[in-house]
């Protein structure tokens, strides 16, 4: 029940989300997967590639890591800029659905435009215009979690979050290699597909904040709320450092798995092998992200799950460390999709348990999901630097264990959730 001193916007959610409100969560999530995924599997490394005229992929994966990591400078500053902006909305639309709307309009157009672009300096503005449009939306998004899921039904949806990721990847990535051919074409369809998918969303009930409990707002708060003491609260620093560590170390583990194909076994079938270790990797993170994450539901445990999914990853990247085997990588590829799949959804659900304050949820988790996105837009940039230093590919695949297995460790010590 709600406590007399917590206004209702503000209390921790107890009536169960039904299945409609999941089905349209999930779908909202398919489209944005795909809006993000496809472009940086393919659209924009072709995009980088074609300008550059080089066969030299050192060169093509450094340019494109520029790109990433740029828009990931954005990611650190739209996250939390517009989880705070959107736990102070008095729209009457509600908190959240104004902040959908505004990032997926930012997003869409954006990548209509990037598809247009014919220089590294083009690709990059627009690119991180979309990417601006992503956080937006996905922080608003995210945020919906901690207002309406209550903790016992949180693993389970999370789970659509990571599960829709999975199935994105897969079908973006062939639509705009088989049907929508092309930059314009590839990106505009994305760009379409992306609004189709996260209109019904909007059509959900949001909770509006009466104008009386809106928190005032200044530049330098919003500045100072950025930084959670983690000697005040600790269980938030820890899942966050545990957050940085694990994506660090699965975007290290397979960012430049086509290269290390290419180059690192020799593989004169390349192309079609990678094709084959997404497909692995995607059935065990769709299957792991659903079923682990309603079985933590129901055992009421998180802590355990994120711990094992993290030390899975870290074997898996020891695999492709020292028996560097195309029949070892695609066991790899399981056991990553399986850590990664079960952590993508319980260490969404802990992440929301140990937030600060109810009132700054949504900036609190934008400073969460800069967890998520930030490694993802850097490793590519920093994996070429250390492949291309070391002269092969084992030790980017130790560091990628290294970091999963210290995101293990660093879970461990958060106190208040099981």
């Amino acid at each position: 029940m709600t406590s007399t001193s917590t206004p209702a916007v503000f209390a921790e959610p107890v009536r169960r989300v039904p299945g409609r409100w999941i089905a349209a969560f999930a779908v909202a999530w398919l489209g944005v997967w795909m809006a993000q995924l496809a472009p940086i599997q393919k659209l924009l490394p072709d995009q980088v590639q074609a300008e550059l005229h080089t066969t030299y992929w050192v060169d093509n994966v450094i340019a494109f890591g520029v790109i990433s990591g740029i828009s990931g400078v954005c990611a650190i500053i739209a996250y939390p800029l517009t989880g705070a902006l959107s736990d102070r909305t008095t729209s009457r639309f509600g908190r959240r659905r104004p902040w959908i709307a505004a990032g997926t309009v930012v997003f869409a157009i954006s990548l209509v435009l990037l598809g247009l672009q014919t220089s590294v300096v083009g690709m990059g503005v627009f690119w991180s215009l979309a990417l601006t449009g992503f956080c937006i939306l996905t922080a608003a998004l995210t945020a919906t979690i901690s207002d309406q899921v209550p903790v016992d039904q949180r693993g389970y949806v999370s789970g659509w979050i990571s599960a829709p990721q999975a199935i994105g990847i897969i079908l973006g990535v062939a639509l705009v290699t088989y049907v929508f051919a092309g930059a314009l074409l590839g990106y505009t369809a994305m760009a379409v597909l992306l609004v189709l998918l996260v209109l019904p969303f909007l059509f959900l009930p949001d909770a509006v904040l009466p104008r009386e409990l809106r928190e005032r707002m200044s530049w330098r708060g919003v500045v100072e709320g950025l930084w959670i003491s983690p000697r005040r609260h600790p269980d938030f620093g820890w899942t966050l450092l545990s957050r940085v560590l694990v994506n660090f170390g699965n975007a290290f583990g397979t960012s430049l798995l086509l290269y290390f194909l290419e180059f690192g076994l020799r593989d004169p079938n390349a192309d079609d092998d990678l094709l084959i270790l997404i497909l692995v990797y995607m059935v065990f993170v769709i299957v792991a992200s659903l079923v682990l994450g309603r079985l933590s539901d129901r055992l009421g445990r998180r802590k355990a799950f994120v711990f094992a999914s993290s030390a899975v990853q870290g074997v898996a990247a020891l695999l492709l460390a020292f028996v560097p085997q195309l029949s070892v990588a695609v066991v790899a590829a399981a056991l990553l999709g399986l850590g990664y799949g079960c952590f993508l959804s319980v260490d969404q659900a802990l992440a929301t348990q140990v937030l600060p304050d109810p009132e700054n949820r949504g900036k609190d988790l934008g400073i969460m999901n800069i967890a998520l996105a930030v490694p993802q837009a850097v490793a590519p940039l920093f994996g070429a630097m250390i492949v291309a230093a070391l002269g092969g590919f084992a030790g980017l695949f130790v560091l990628s264990a290294l970091f999963a297995f210290a995101g293990a460790l660093a879970v461990a010590r958060v106190k208040a959730v099981r």
